[in-house]
């Protein structure tokens, strides 16, 4: 199928209200609760995999005044939640709503299961009335409803389970990532002229978008305050003004916003927000040093986005990998040195350079931390470009590096594959033993 930047750009960069884990379990209980009268929901359960679980426990929902959790997300949903607004199914919702979800979780009439058969993204949410049952279920990527049951009858018409986009293109996520596992980094370069004004101002929104995120971090004690606190270093003077420092601080900022749950979305990539922000600012952080020409900056967030897709066609959608840095972080990299006018040998010695440095950076699930590791990642791109452009490279003999960029991407796919199932397992143990250890 021939994919366009444009097909890619609309179903791999949209916009997400909250971390994309919850949300899209909110997503699943809209969609089966838009089959009942939401005023007469007595209950709900929700299943998913391991990773999705994983997820969902630490991060704090937007709009909920510091609530967590993946049954209060599946509440807000089924009472209140959007689910035709995709990722930001939870942008409607109201104290009303908040407390009616909050009181449901604690009065134990939200179950969440742990699927741990699942290894792929999986989400199945069941809600019930007193004399009805709806059930959703998404599968493969965060926005792909895949059935809708009432009563346990297939409901087949539901605009829900194909969104306007794949509708009017016939191109789906899975297509999109096809497309991305087969592609080299000089395929992704070569189709950045086919981006028109209509691509560059999606793009620029993006960028606007997620700073407006990383405003917020700077100007509010939210999360961990790790942007705040580096901005407050650079004050004192205690660090020096510089790109990796502004990458830093930037991306932790949107971090410590996004994870504490402010009300503002972020433009996601490869189906996550994190991503997006790890993608993104970096490479608007060093174009305001470098100065480069606006066309050519957009064609570097777009080569971001493209290689943070790429690299996460090999590892997994959700993996024990810590996508937001090393796929976005990577993107980054290809983004900046293409900005600062670098050829496609140095990109891909960028991407070399930081697959290195954060290859073993695994995921312990999305919360306010994930500050630490976006602002260690944000900053890693950087070094890796300007390493690239000045020639440092690692040798292909050495740890995952090969004969070029896309050997290091597919040894890295095999790790993810192959080598992460018990690191998987004991994650999954760390974060099940502190449930149970709760009063």
């Amino acid at each position: 199928m021939n994919i366009s930047l444009k097909d890619f750009l609309r179903l791999e960069v949209t916009p997400a209200l909250g971390c994309t884990e919850p949300v899209a379990v909110a997503l699943a209980a809209a969609a089966a609760a838009s089959l009942l009268p939401r005023d007469e929901i007595v209950s709900l359960e929700v299943w998913t995999d391991p990773n999705i679980f994983k997820n969902g426990l630490g991060v704090i929902i937007p709009g909920t005044g510091g609530l967590r959790g993946l049954d209060v997300a599946a509440g807000l949903g089924a009472l209140g939640g959007d689910p035709h607004k995709k990722m930001e199914v939870l942008s409607d919702t109201t104290p009303k709503i908040v407390a009616q979800a909050k009181e449901m979780a604690s009065s134990g009439r939200i179950a969440v299961h742990l699927s741990p058969e699942q290894s792929g993204l999986y989400i199945r949410c069941r809600v019930s009335t007193r004399e009805h049952t709806a059930e959703a279920v998404i599968q493969t990527f965060h926005e792909r409803i895949v059935s809708l049951h009432l009563d346990q009858e297939p409901v087949e018409d539901s605009p829900l389970l194909e969104s306007p986009s794949r509708a009017r293109t016939g191109v789906q996520v899975a297509d999109v990532e096809a497309w991305l596992s087969q592609s080299s980094l000089a395929d992704l370069l070569h189709r950045l002229p086919e981006l028109d004004t209509e691509d560059l101002e999606f793009l620029e929104q993006g960028v606007e978008m997620n700073l407006r995120l990383a405003d917020y971090g700077l100007r509010h004690q939210t999360g961990m305050g790790v942007g705040r606190a580096l901005d407050g270093l650079l004050q004192k003077g205690w660090l020096c003004s510089d790109p990796l420092l502004s990458a830093r601080k930037l991306t932790a900022a949107a971090a410590d916003a996004r994870m504490s749950g402010a009300d503002l979305p972020a433009m996601s990539s490869a189906g996550s927000g994190n991503n997006g922000l790890t993608a993104m600012l970096p490479v608007w952080a060093v174009q305001q040093w470098a100065d480069a020409d606006k066309r050519l900056f957009l064609e570097g967030v777009c080569l971001s986005h493209l290689v943070t897709g790429l690299i996460k066609a090999h590892i997994g959608r959700l993996s024990a990998l810590c996508s937001c840095s090393i796929a976005a972080g990577a993107g980054a990299s290809a983004g900046i040195v293409h900005l600062l006018g670098g050829r496609r040998a140095e990109i891909a010695t960028a991407v070399v350079n930081l697959l290195e440095d954060l290859a073993g950076v695994f995921c312990d699930g999305a919360k306010p931390a994930c500050a630490l590791k976006l602002s260690t990642a944000a900053g890693s791109a950087v070094q890796s470009a300007m390493l690239a452009l000045s020639g440092v490279a690692v040798s292909p003999i050495e740890g995952i590096a090969g004969a070029d960029a896309e050997d290091a991407i597919r040894h890295l796919g095999r790790i993810s594959r192959e080598g992460t199932s018990e690191l998987s397992s004991a994650l999954l143990r760390i974060m099940l033993g502190k449930l149970d250890s709760k009063p």
